[in-house]
């Protein structure tokens, strides 16, 4: 039975190797900066989502520090029974007050958050539509839910208005990004909130590369755009990412938080994160708001470093975000090109199928408030080079 399953096993996997889509880790050493020790070579990095600086702040790791030795590593149980802690409860309070919405909920993961959402608000005789270029997380939440489930075309609101207009069912939910996570460009919120609102649909908003980046105080394209609780009614972020510790959240009316604690099979049946990472991540909630300036050198970092590429000819897709992805010609081009980076001293993400459809290969370049002039001069070069 093992040598059958794995000699199967083999057969995929060597096909996945012959078509360039076959994926390798690598090890890093050291802590999450604009530099990483890998496999005991220092690389310059380009491809983490640690788009403030934030992951190894001196006062974000004192707070974890302090997180446990009060309430020690692990919270023990779930949210429900007796895992959720002071720490928790503090966290979304303060989420509440930063998204300015009702109640927020903390999740594991912003996977698990895209999951529990989805599942706990519809069902089989129910309507789901999302965009074409959705998160992994979304999609799949969308398939387990048993909705009926379309996408509709990247980005095309009158595509998404056609399938309201058409459908007739009990709940009708539109999901979309925020920020899409491969291409680095923004959802039309402010049309696809009309476009729900007019087809009688609700609108969950995934912020996970917005929020702490874009909007006057970190706030996420919602913020910047002006959206509140009327026209994007189910917020989710990420706390892994602009926020540099780890989980997720929802912000919504009471309602929906009371809803999700009730049917969100991904928030009831897990263990609740560790408390000391929410201790963490309310110090870092508050460096997102207070210091501007990093987001103002990291607008100042992408603006540098596009009007490079230009200059040296590169093809970048349209993004004002730190995802500034490179189309490739092929697969194979890209495992190429992200190899010499790496032997110049560069860790760039080389992203292929299936996390992006056939023929769209890319790098996809990441930029951080922690990296220098002199890092994103340098990474043109080899770009350049390469």
């Amino acid at each position: 039975m093992s040598n059958s399953m794995d000699r199967v096993l083999q057969e995929s996997l060597e096909k996945r190797r012959q078509k360039h889509l076959y994926r390798s880790r690598l090890r890093v050493d050291s802590a999450c900066s604009a530099m990483l020790n890998v496999d005991g070579k220092p690389l310059h990095n380009f491809c983490s989502n640690d788009y403030l600086g934030l992951a190894n702040h001196h006062d974000i790791v004192r707070a974890f520090k302090q997180g446990l030795d009060t309430y020690g590593v692990g919270s023990g149980a779930s949210h429900l029974i007796s895992g959720h802690c002071k720490a928790h409860s503090d966290l979304e309070e303060q989420l509440a007050e930063f998204t300015k919405r009702p109640r927020a909920l903390l999740f594991s993961s912003g996977y698990m958050a895209n999951m529990g959402v989805i599942g706990a608000l519809v069902g089989r005789n129910d309507l789901l539509l999302e965009d074409y270029l959705n998160h992994a997380s979304l999609l799949d939440g969308g398939l387990l839910s048993r909705a009926r489930f379309q996408r509709f075309k990247h980005r095309d609101t009158e595509d998404l208005d056609a399938k309201l207009s058409q459908a007739d069912y009990p709940r009708k939910l539109v999901a979309t990004d925020a920020v899409f996570s491969m291409d680095g460009d923004l959802a039309p919120l402010n049309q696809l909130s009309a476009v729900a609102s007019r087809n009688n649909a609700w609108l969950m908003v995934d912020d996970a590369h917005g929020f702490g980046v874009l909007g006057s105080s970190g706030g996420g394209l919602v913020e910047e755009l002006q959206l509140g609780l009327h026209e994007v009614p189910i917020l989710m972020g990420t706390l892994g990412k602009a926020c540099g510790t780890y989980g997720a959240f929802v912000a919504g009316s009471e309602a929906l938080i009371e809803s999700l604690i009730q049917f969100s099979r991904s928030y009831i049946y897990t263990t609740a994160p560790p408390p000391a990472v929410a201790v963490a991540t309310s110090t870092s909630l508050k460096l997102v708001q207070s210091e501007q300036w990093r987001r103002d050198k990291l607008n100042q970092l992408i603006d540098r470093f596009r009007l490079g590429a230009l200059q040296i000819g590169l093809k970048l897709m349209d993004s004002k975000t730190p995802i500034q992805p490179l189309l490739m010609d092929s697969d194979q081009q890209v495992l190429e090109v992200s190899r010499k980076l790496l032997n110049s001293g560069f860790m760039v993400g080389a992203i292929r199928p299936p996390t992006v459809p056939e023929g769209t290969g890319r790098l996809r370049i990441t930029l951080s408030a922690s990296h220098s002039e002199q890092q994103v001069d340098a990474l043109l070069e080899a770009l350049d080079r390469c």
